[in-house]
């Protein structure tokens, strides 16, 4: 990773906002995280809707399009860190960002390593992306944390579509929800990781699913601690008694992100749409 600007322990930056993004809705969760931990820090939203679902697609694809979201963070938002809050992407292009950029950046990894330490059955799930699902960062994670542990790993296709139209609990969730659940059932698993960002509006579902009984992960609380911990680390904290302010963007529909993150995010947000 290149080297932090020596700029960056100025105390003049503290205000600059947190650039964090998604392929569309679902890094709306780890904002919620992000907001509750950092409650001073501003942020820059970005939902790129308009190359959803990421889970589809390959990793040239994936990177090419993450080094365009983050030069467009910079330039034109002037950001200070850069919170990938997308598992796909941060699975396909965290070593090639963190090569290239030298600010901060902080991925989304699936929880795997908790599920691992709090199982008692020894067999473990996580549901995420087909793109995720095969991707070597997630066998690795496996290869490295579930020695003696049987991990079911399942791919989730139109999932993540679902929650971008906002359908948190009807028929087709609960149809997509069924299909990809029915291996869990009678499997003893005690731990389901919730690979996608999308997947934690979906809790409520997916509990009446699998029951009480298995324990749902997502890494949200990890990725606003490991941000909380960059920043005290760089001396970027913003000190700033002001309420903090969130710009919301999309390169899609606005009028439908706003209507969907408000509905997710459980206050009125009002985005616009940016191009690049």
């Amino acid at each position: 990773m290149p080297a932090i600007e020596e700029k960056r322990i100025s105390k003049k930056i503290n205000t600059r906002p947190i650039g964090v993004f998604d392929s569309g809705v679902g890094g709306l969760s780890v904002l919620l995280k992000l907001k509750r931990l950092l409650p001073k820090e501003n942020f820059v939203f970005l939902a790129d809707q308009l190359y959803v679902p990421y889970g589809e697609k390959n990793k040239k694809e994936l990177v090419n399009r993450v080094y365009k979201i983050t030069d467009y963070l910079r330039k034109r938002h002037d950001i200070k860190m850069m919170v990938v809050a997308c598992n796909t992407a941060t699975c396909a292009a965290i070593g090639e960002l963190r090569n290239k950029y030298s600010l901060p950046i902080v991925g989304t990894v699936p929880a795997i390593k908790k599920a691992a330490e709090n199982t008692k059955t020894k067999k473990i799930a996580v549901i995420s992306t087909p793109s995720t699902s095969k991707s070597l960062a997630l066998q690795k994670l496996i290869k490295d944390y579930c020695q003696g542990i049987k991990v079911l790993n399942i791919g989730c296709k139109d999932l993540e579509d679902a929650v971008e139209r906002g359908e948190l609990m009807g028929g087709e969730v609960r149809r997509l929800l069924f299909k990809y659940l029915d291996r869990i059932k009678n499997s003893k698993i005690d731990q389901l990781v919730l690979g996608c960002t999308h997947y934690p509006f979906l809790k409520q579902a997916i509990v009446k699913i699998v029951g009480p009984g298995v324990n749902l992960l997502d890494g949200g609380e990890g990725i606003a601690r490991h941000a909380k911990s960059l920043l005290s680390n760089y001396l970027m904290e913003n000190n700033a008694e002001k309420k903090e302010k969130i710009i919301y963007l999309t390169t899609g529909d606005p009028k439908k992100f706003s209507k969907i993150a408000s509905k997710l995010m459980k206050e009125k947000i009002k985005s616009r749409k940016v191009a690049f």
